[in-house]
């Protein structure tokens, strides 16, 4: 048992562990960027901006998630390579459209066929990110957008009262307090960010779902070290124990986290804090 799981195609295994960690690691930010901006857009006295905000939150939300990733990552990857065709072989003639085929040429192919394994992976990798970003970025603009308001308007009044400019009460009064009334909906959702990691497998990436089927199958070209039988039960419980323990240690985290935010503040959490302290 310990040389079959030594070997060469288990090590992959482990190793795509560590490409769901750096999925998590790069998209959290980044979704909460895109959340940023659209709450921010959203919220907007600029009425074309925020009209962009309100629809870019309802219409990425309105989807289902597998429908936008399989979609927007063909649409991304066609309109790339679409640019580069018209950019790189300007002399073609023949329709780029040839029935259910799009076909451009070689050099507009994204990444290009004779380019190194790492490169295809850390294209797949990177269009992965960003529709992850796009899509968790629009519920974080929804959860962004319902804290801005529940921050009382008064203290923003007091802010405008002393002088500080719209600028000023936004990031130095509104911005800091929204954080406490936003963390609940956001630790929600990067437990929904951890639990659609294996929508990786749709999007080509081999994480750590693709080689539990791959690994645990009989009819794969997977296991010829050490053929077995169907273990795939036994790969996904080790799956789900994995994400079980990820998730608590995210709970315990978010949850300090939340007591940290709280300490001091006019709301339940920091109410509770000031009872237990007496």
């Amino acid at each position: 048992m310990a040389c079959y799981l030594t070997t060469g195609k288990h090590m992959s295994i482990y190793l795509s562990v560590f490409t769901v960690l750096a999925l998590l690691a790069v998209t959290a930010p980044v979704a909460l960027m895109f959340g940023f901006g659209g709450a921010t857009a959203a919220r907007s006295s600029v009425l074309p901006l925020r009209w962009f905000g309100k629809t870019y939150i309802a219409l990425v939300r309105g989807v289902p998630d597998i429908a936008f990733f399989l979609f927007f990552v063909i649409a991304l990857d066609q309109g790339i390579e679409y640019l580069r065709h018209k950019a790189l072989c300007p002399d073609w003639s023949e329709p780029i459209r040839q029935g259910n085929d799009f076909v451009v040429c070689q050099a507009a192919k994204m990444p290009l066929g004779n380019a190194p394994q790492w490169v295809h992976e850390t294209y797949g990798f990177s269009l992965a990110v960003l529709t992850f970003a796009i899509v968790f970025g629009a519920f974080a603009a929804n959860v962004l957008f319902g804290a801005m308001r529940a921050v009382p308007r008064t203290q923003l009044e007091t802010a405008e009262a002393y002088g500080m400019t719209r600028r000023q009460t936004f990031w130095r009064v509104l911005v800091p307090q929204m954080w406490v009334y936003a963390l609940p909906g956001l630790s929600n959702l990067w437990m929904v960010l951890i639990k659609a990691t294996p929508l990786l497998f749709l999007l080509g990436v081999e994480d750590i779902v693709y080689w539990a089927r791959e690994l645990g199958g009989t009819k794969t070209s997977r296991f010829t070290d050490y053929p077995h039988g169907d273990w795939r039960m036994w790969y996904f419980l080790a799956l789900l124990v994995f994400y079980l323990i990820f998730t608590r240690v995210s709970e315990v985290v978010l949850g300090r986290l939340m007591n940290r935010l709280t300490r001091g503040q006019a709301t339940a959490g920091g109410e509770a804090q000031r009872k237990a302290a007496v």
